[in-house]
């Protein structure tokens, strides 16, 4: 009997694949989609470059928890604390570009650390785009209870009169506190000593106990000492004033210096990261920072809800680095 051959097996050439493609309708997706399928696939991590419970972590994790659901996969924070915010930063700079690695970026580390250090692991600018900024939050400056001055147009005069004489505390060099008092004594022309302290609770209990003379503080965690009455308030960092002290006047209106400076946060990713990857973290993030229950916990904790779109929030971004690096390099301030 003869033997039937069965019939050869066709090889299709990638022409062939690419056109028959349309009928199994996936021609618009990406080549490394058709391994990996549709983003997101996987949970996201959000870094946080300073330990839990503080502002980073706060906002941090309300917008992860909201996003996570939204995306269909989880947002997982990851605390990576370590030389101020650099550690955590520069993981977030060099992490891979495929949008599921974000940073919590602030004022801090995004602008303050471009003119802080000289020799900076990352280029705010250039290594990082901004997702969306989600809140922000003023500097209410404070003074010892028994300060014989009542504004901070008085502090300013008596330190003309007095170089040396009066003392400011922060939570550290290069911290947020001491960045902005050290702009406002410079801007003004006065001499105020630092005295740089490790973390805010230590240089609160020397406020409160009289052997430091000001010290500013973000709004929302000065809030408790205003409303007790156990410190004066002197002045709020904000462009506006604050909603929670509204009589307090801003420094812009006490009319030592043209100063204001606000700490957003928000959600960072690496620039390289695909355009269509961008565009989906913004839309799903801007639908979490629009929900009120976020904003009514925002504003409880004394902060602004912000609601910019992508142009403006890069524009402010751009700002604040540009000029707050030129301001710190002016002055000279240095981290530790």
């Amino acid at each position: 009997m003869k033997k039937i051959d069965a019939p050869p097996q066709r090889l299709l050439s990638r022409r062939a694949i690419v056109q028959s493609l349309p009928s199994l309708g996936l021609l618009g997706l990406a080549p490394g989609a058709w391994a990996q399928g549709a983003y997101p696939n996987r949970p996201l991590r959000v870094i946080v470059p300073q330990p839990p419970g503080g502002g980073f972590d706060f906002v941090a994790r309300a917008l992860a928890d909201r996003l996570g659901k939204l995306m269909g996969q989880s947002v997982v924070v990851e605390n990576k604390p370590g030389s101020g915010t650099l550690v955590g930063t520069d993981a977030a700079a060099k992490a891979a570009p495929d949008g599921y690695t974000l940073l919590m970026g602030s004022v801090s580390n995004i602008a303050l650390n471009m003119g802080l250090y000289d020799k900076l692991p990352y280029d705010s600018l250039r290594d990082f785009e901004p997702v969306g900024l989600a809140v922000s939050y003023s500097y209410t400056l404070m003074a010892r209870k028994d300060l014989p001055f009542n504004s901070l147009k008085e502090v300013v005069a008596y330190a003309k009169a007095n170089p040396g004489k009066l003392t400011y505390a922060s939570a550290g060099n290069g911290s947020g506190q001491h960045v902005l008092a050290a702009a406002l004594w410079h801007l003004a022309g006065v001499n105020v000593v630092h005295v740089p302290y490790r973390g805010a609770q230590a240089a609160y209990q020397d406020l409160l106990g009289g052997r430091v003379d000001v010290f500013f503080d973000l709004s929302s965690t000065a809030r408790a000492q205003v409303d007790g009455g156990t410190v004066k308030t002197l002045a709020v960092s904000g462009a506006e004033r604050n909603a929670m002290h509204p009589t307090v006047p801003t420094i812009n209106e006490s009319g030592v210096a043209q100063l204001d400076l606000e700490s957003w946060f928000g959600y960072f990713v690496p620039s390289k990261t695909p355009a269509d990857v961008q565009e989906r973290l913004r839309s799903e993030l801007a639908r979490v920072i629009a929900q009120p229950d976020l904003q009514e916990t925002f504003r409880k904790a004394g902060g602004k809800p912000l609601s910019l779109n992508a142009a403006d929030t890069k524009a402010l971004v751009k700002r604040d680095v540009e000029r707050w690096t030129k301001l710190v390099r002016d002055i000279g301030i240095k981290a530790e």
